[in-house]
């Protein structure tokens, strides 16, 4: 079954309570923030982030989302992920969802490494059988060794990043959501963090990743769009560089 996002002129918007009556305030907050200032039906100032957005992703495509901070790419992440709910418009999602946006969420601190590698898979929505299946491989990933029988809140962050992240990283989805490339831990670990990222990549459907990396866009992507105060911009395919011919290689004639 094909994977695929439709989105039908969705907005987010988010309440700033109490503050509507402070102009100079609210001048400020039109200036630094990536949305627009307006009002609600009850008159409270919000912040639009998304403003009718429409757009459709499909089976293959790699879509890289650019923009200055505060333009709406991490806010249209975490709303293809479920965090946030539009208020107006339609969004349609069809397939399994890996969001790479914050691999240190939901860890507890108090728990072990191998609760929280449980926890977090129950979070993500896996059967304790399938989490069962899956812990030999995360704990190898990690390098965490015998730590993983303490408890979290004694891990460097270094560590706590290294469980996180092969948690994240180990659930297969048809459909990817990151924000900017993660690198993580030491040389050695974040090559093996690289190489199981470009493994995602391939193996998923649809990957949607927000980054300021142009190189990243031009290795990764088939398609940009660029966003500014909630609004898409541009939206385009990435032009592939061509490989230079091989010295002493004619042409090909017609």
């Amino acid at each position: 079954m094909s994977s695929f996002i439709i989105a039908e002129g969705i907005f987010v918007e988010f309440p700033i309570y109490e503050n509507s009556h402070r102009s100079l305030k609210k001048a400020v907050l039109n200036l630094t923030t990536g949305g627009r200032i307006g009002q609600d039906a009850g008159r409270h100032a919000i912040v639009r982030a998304l403003d009718d957005l429409s757009f459709s992703f499909r089976d293959g495509e790699r879509i890289g989302l650019v923009g200055h901070n505060g333009s709406g790419k991490t806010t249209l992440l975490r709303t293809l992920s479920g965090v946030y709910e539009p208020v107006r418009g339609k969004l349609q999602v069809r397939g399994k969802i890996a969001s790479l946006l914050d691999v240190s969420m939901g860890l507890d601190p108090d728990a072990t490494g191998f609760e929280n590698i449980y926890l977090r898979g129950i979070l993500d929505g896996l059967k304790p059988a399938r989490i069962r299946d899956k812990i030999d491989e995360i704990a190898e990933f990690s390098d965490l060794g015998e730590y993983l029988n303490l408890p979290v809140r004694t891990y460097s962050s270094g560590m706590m990043l290294r469980l996180a992240f092969a948690i994240s990283t180990s659930i297969e989805a048809d459909i990817l959501i990151m924000d900017e490339w993660l690198s993580v831990g030491d040389a050695d670990f974040s090559l093996k963090a690289a190489q199981r990222l470009e493994t995602l990549v391939g193996n998923a459907s649809i990957v949607v990743v927000a980054t300021h990396d142009p190189g990243l866009i031009e290795r990764v992507c088939t398609r940009k769009i660029g966003l500014e105060h909630g609004k898409v911009i541009a939206d385009e395919p990435v032009a592939r560089p061509v490989a230079p011919e091989a010295p002493g290689v004619p042409a090909s004639s017609a």
